[in-house]
């Protein structure tokens, strides 16, 4: 499916204030409860809930051939686990300056990283080793 783009500036500005985030090498990921995630489901074809991702590349990564390859390479490696995260959430990625010259599977690799620390994955494995965790201490 085709990922639903974030379009207006105050939900990139609410999900950059407001949201979960995670800064990582390559990209900084901010995570947020999407209010209109239940109007959205309605409209959807599946009738599921859905994600909207924003890409946010400045000009500090380079001319625009860099920047548009710097959000080609963002898309797929979210396409890579984008089936595995939960929904009706507002993802926003902002690209750093040292994503120049990385692959698609670099991303990706940070991306699931980015995820599992925020906690948005829907067999999250985190909780999990917690919860072993405490028991063992107890």
């Amino acid at each position: 499916m085709k990922n639903i783009a974030i379009k207006e500036n105050h939900l990139y500005n609410k999900t950059f204030k407001r949201g979960k985030s995670f800064v990582g090498r390559y990209v900084a990921v901010y995570v947020l409860k999407d209010l209109s995630a239940e109007r959205l489901k309605k409209e959807n074809p599946q009738k599921a809930y859905v994600n909207r991702i924003g890409l946010s590349v400045s000009k500090k990564i380079g001319v625009a051939v860099q920047r548009n390859r710097a959000k080609r390479i963002i898309r797929a490696g979210l396409d890579g686990c984008k089936n595995e995260l939960k929904t009706g959430f507002l993802i926003v990625i902002s690209a750093r300056t040292a994503i120049v010259g990385r692959t698609s599977t670099d991303i990706e690799r940070e991306l699931r990283y980015s995820f599992s620390k925020l906690d948005m994955f829907k067999n999250n494995d985190n909780a999990a080793k917690k919860e072993e965790k405490k028991k063992k201490e107890s």
